[in-house]
């Protein structure tokens, strides 16, 4: 699937005043990935780079659970910076895309949380990342499995190239020591289909589709989803690496 980051930049933006309330899972994610980084690697990282950074889920927990002097953020929406600085006022905030951050020095640590799906090429981004690691440097970061989203894949065939956890491993392998890789799935129960295309809107994700949808398009999405599961479940499921430059 092709993806549009002027779309995906369009619908975060549009997202974040109701993210954090929205992003259960996500926050999941940071407080798993910040457990597992502290267990495989550490705590101690004088320089830090995060990818993704959005709102500041995973920000406000590595600045309470981290040591560092410098901390770099990243996001492609410009308004993230506001998010970040209120949490972390030394923060230096890089506005643009991830995939070709400059940031001013090499990193001890690249970490990032529930972006890494939005890469086109993350072989070629985890590639490039190492030129950002000093020796020994650590990336830690949080993705999705195919099994993410299956019941979207099945009711209207929308999806991204999610990667299985092998994939990712192999992928790493190239660059990088894996420390910690481990996914696990969770289930979100909704009170009707409207009240799943509410969640994946306020959490950005519908910019896996780049057409309108009129009244007509979510009549059918929601009678789908209803006949093909009618317990209402939308399924996550994390992925959790941390992984030492070769």
């Amino acid at each position: 699937m092709q993806l549009n980051p002027k779309l995906i930049k369009k619908q975060f933006e549009k997202s974040m005043s109701k993210y954090d309330e929205n992003a259960v899972v996500q926050k999941l994610m940071a407080e798993k990935l910040i457990t597992s980084l502290t267990a495989a690697a550490g705590s101690n990282f004088d320089r830090i780079l995060e990818a993704g950074a959005g709102t500041g889920l995973l920000t406000k927990l590595a600045a309470s659970e981290l040591t560092f002097k410098k901390y770099y953020a990243n996001d492609i929406v410009e308004k993230s910076g506001n998010y970040l600085k209120s949490i972390l006022p030394d923060c230096n905030f890089i506005c643009g895309n991830a995939q070709k951050i400059k940031p001013p020095v090499k990193m001890d640590l690249i970490i990032s949380n529930a972006m890494f799906q939005w890469f086109s090429n993350p072989d070629k981004v985890l590639s490039y990342y190492r030129t950002l690691l000093n020796p020994s440097g650590i990336i830690a970061f949080s993705t999705f499995s195919p099994d993410n989203y299956k019941e979207i894949k099945a009711v209207c065939n929308l999806g991204l190239d999610y990667k299985e956890p092998d994939e990712i491993r192999s992928i790493l392998e190239k660059n990088y020591n894996v420390l910690h890789l481990e996914k696990f799935d969770c289930r979100l129960n909704f009170t009707s289909p409207l009240e799943v295309l509410a969640h994946m809107k306020n959490t950005g994700v519908n910019s896996i589709c780049t057409k309108h949808w009129g009244i007509i398009e979510v009549k059918e999405f929601c009678e789908r989803y209803k006949t093909l599961y009618p317990d209402l479940t939308l399924t996550y499921s994390p992925i959790i690496v941390v992984a030492e430059k070769k």
